[in-house]
């Protein structure tokens, strides 16, 4: 039988207080009153969407749009039409919603290399501190628990799809039915304590791909298609609130950033901050919540105060990390409206080009990049007018009045310093990022756009299996612009797909000896490393980035340890990520495996069984968890696993061979004869000879038995 053993890598104000005096004396001997109870906290419901754009709803407008559960929210909720992101990156920004932070003070800036501090007061924090119950079901791994936003959860659900055996681009999902399912159930076994629920949906980001009967009715518009399905999942959380069929919690809507599809030349987001992806939807509902439109500027560090207010809570004025910048909602409007810091600095982490950073001021935009942008979004909401020639005394005023803490390398002194040695720390390696403090026109996003969209086309291209048409597209991406750490990154990523292990291989190694290398490229190269034998660079490697702790980094680390032979020391360090993340499935699946190079059946699997169920879509566990029962003499189960295996990864050649030949071992010929018949027509031959002879054997008798 064969092994697997790759790996891959979010009752209102109006809560009555009793007024001092006001109140008869009391005659002499009376009993003291008792003290009035306090009134119950409410509960709370923050649901994010990712990568939704303001006007794709219906309430905002959108005649195409299908959102009959979040229309009737808004309907009779608080819609905040003028509202703003921070960031266009999903980690980043929903740090700002939970943290009430901008990033530049709470220190996540992209969704790679960071990862928010324990010791930042979160939503969850303080609301589980004040005695609630805190739930937090997400939907994509961008928003994993390694990168801190756990902190204050009792329940922070996080399973995704991850299965791939190569670290890619696409991020790993759970379907939005899913996490409402899993969300409702909590809720529902909540109901002694004031609740907290973050419900994050990730299903209109990219690829779009919307189920049925919305890819129908969609056809030709995939993106409002996931909208639309988004908005059916919600509907078993959403409608016995609004049926009145249970108690009214406070709930706010809103998304991390929008998505472009092509305005300006961008076709999803994360580049630029134009109005179709910094500007996202808002809506506040519950009981004390007048309904309607507000029109005044809402930006999602008003989130965190909003919610504490709702729990009868002061919001803290300020933390070591600086001053709260957010106002309430629920509060009245300040008479001049505060400003509203953004950014967008992805491309300069991983590609090297020039960091974006800009405010909104009284209704203008101001972008600082070499080649700068002012709107007037009142008049020109397309923006589509840059005014930065004809308004550069109040643009430079602008620019000038940026908090110095947000450039980009930070200033120099301790804080560079610090923060220097935290990207480094967790392996996030890029020599521009760190060493480059002036950037040009050629360096300007909007300069490059024709080299993004390239990329996007690689990655369409690898989504679409023409994975040597992507090599080709990722060559001419790296020889137009060498130095750009993602470039390489998506080189290596197709060569490995096309099966170019020793290309990748250098390829990798050419990133990291011109400083071009993302820790995640880097964990890469130490897999890739591990896979061909190279046990002891890749330990040398990936040594340095198990030490950030990341537990990406540390099941690399000690499947290089597994090669080896180094056993125990491949074990300590898979129980080390479980010591902070119990759940890692990962960890467990590597423990699985470490059991049954010992024989060690029934440790493995226990190991194993805690892997699938943990996230039941991890194909090299099921395929293992089949090797140990089938030793356990469990045939049936074995076989089903080995399926369960296939249907997650039909090229899994491994799990192939040990269900068509167990198959025909055990009385299973119409079973063993599918998984054989693709087993030979797809296995590589310098691998799989042997075996592939074989099969080739056991197909002629299944063959004639039939005749």
């Amino acid at each position: 039988m064969k092994i697997a053993d790759r790996l891959a890598p979010c009752a209102l104000g109006g809560l009555l207080l009793l007024a001092a005096g006001g109140l008869s004396a009391l005659p002499a001997g009376s009993p003291k009153p008792s003290k009035p109870p306090k009134p119950p906290r409410p509960d709370i419901v923050l649901i994010t969407i990712d990568t939704l754009r303001a006007d794709a709803l219906g309430f905002a407008g959108n005649r195409r749009a299908q959102t009959p559960v979040l229309d009737r929210l808004a309907a009779s909720g608080r819609v905040f039409p003028d509202a703003h992101a921070h960031n266009v990156a999903t980690l980043p920004s929903h740090t700002n919603i939970l943290t009430g932070l901008y990033p530049y003070q709470h220190g996540v800036r992209d969704n790679s290399g960071f990862r928010l501090a324990s010791s930042v007061p979160t939503l969850a924090t303080i609301l589980h501190a004040a005695g609630y119950a805190t739930g937090a079901f997400v939907g994509g791994f961008t928003l994993d628990s390694q990168f801190g936003l756990g902190h204050g959860f009792d329940v922070y659900d996080d399973r995704t799809s991850r299965g791939s055996e190569i670290e890619g681009f696409a991020g790993a999902e759970r379907r939005g039915d899913e996490v409402v399912g899993a969300a409702l159930t909590w809720w529902r076994g909540q109901k002694r304590r004031p609740r907290f629920l973050w419900v994050h949906l990730f299903d209109p980001h990219a690829p779009y791909a919307p189920p049925e009967p919305f890819a129908s009715r969609f056809a030709g518009d995939p993106y409002h298609g996931e909208v639309a399905a988004t908005d059916a999942f919600l509907a078993p959380l959403l409608r016995p609130f609004l049926d009145g069929r249970e108690a009214a919690p406070l709930v706010v809507v809103t998304a991390d950033h929008g998505e472009s599809l092509g305005e300006h030349g961008e076709l999803t987001h994360g580049l630029f901050a134009y109005e179709a992806t910094l500007k996202v939807p808002l809506v506040v509902w519950g009981p004390g919540v007048a309904p309607g439109r507000d029109l005044r500027p809402a930006r999602h560090v008003d989130i965190f105060p909003t919610v504490l207010q709702a729990a009868g809570m002061a919001a803290p004025a300020s933390t070591r990390l600086g001053v709260y910048p957010g106002r309430s909602l629920l509060a009245p409007a300040d008479r001049v409206p505060p400003d509203s810091y953004f950014e967008a600095i992805s491309a300069t982490f991983n590609r090297g080009w020039a960091p974006l950073r800009g405010i909104l001021h009284q209704g203008r935009k101001f972008i600082a990049l070499p080649l700068p942008e002012v709107y007037d979004l009142q008049r020109d909401p397309q923006e589509t007018h840059n005014l930065a020639s004809a308004e550069w005394a109040a643009a430079r005023e602008a620019f000038a009045a940026l908090p110095r803490e947000s450039v980009w390398p930070p200033p120099s002194g301790q804080a560079r310093q610090e923060v220097a040695a935290r990207l480094e720390s967790l392996g996030y390696i890029i020599a521009s990022a760190r060493t480059r403090t002036h950037y040009g026109p050629e360096d300007d996003p909007k300069t490059l756009i024709g080299l993004d969209k390239k990329m996007h086309e690689v990655s369409d291209r690898l989504g679409k299996g023409q994975a040597e048409e992507a090599v080709r597209l990722a060559r001419e991406v790296v020889a137009q612009r060498p130095s750009m750490a993602y470039g390489q990154a998506m080189l290596a990523h197709c060569l490995l797909e096309s099966g170019h292990t020793q290309e990748a291989l250098a390829a990798m190694l050419e990133a990291r000896r011109r400083g071009a290398a993302t820790g995640s490229l880097l964990r890469q190269l130490g897999l890739t490393l591990t896979e061909v034998g190279r046990t002891d660079e890749a330990i040398e490697l990936l040594r340095p980035l198990a030490a950030s702790g990341l537990p990406q980094s540390l099941n690399a680390y000690a499947l290089a340890l597994f090669k080896a032979g180094r056993l125990q020391e491949s074990a300590a360090t898979e129980r080390q990520v479980l010591a902070a993340d119990p759940g890692n499935s990962r960890a467990h699946q590597q423990l699985g495996l470490i059991e049954i190079r010992q024989r060690h059946w029934d440790q493995a699997r226990v190991e194993l069984q805690k892997a699938v169920q943990f996230n039941p879509r991890l194909p090299v566990a099921w395929n293992n968890l089949g090797v140990v029962l089938y030793e356990l003499k469990q045939t049936d189960a074995a076989l089903q696993a080995w399926q369960t295996a296939i249907d997650l990864q039909p090229n899994q050649w491994d799990t192939l061979w040990n269900l068509g030949t167990k198959a025909a071992q055990n009385g299973r010929p119409e079973q063993a004869r599918a998984a054989l018949e693709r087993f030979v027509a797809g296995a590589p031959r310098k691998r799989y000879g042997d075996e592939v002879r074989q099969a080739h054997h056991y197909l002629e008798l299944l063959n004639g038995a039939r005749k």
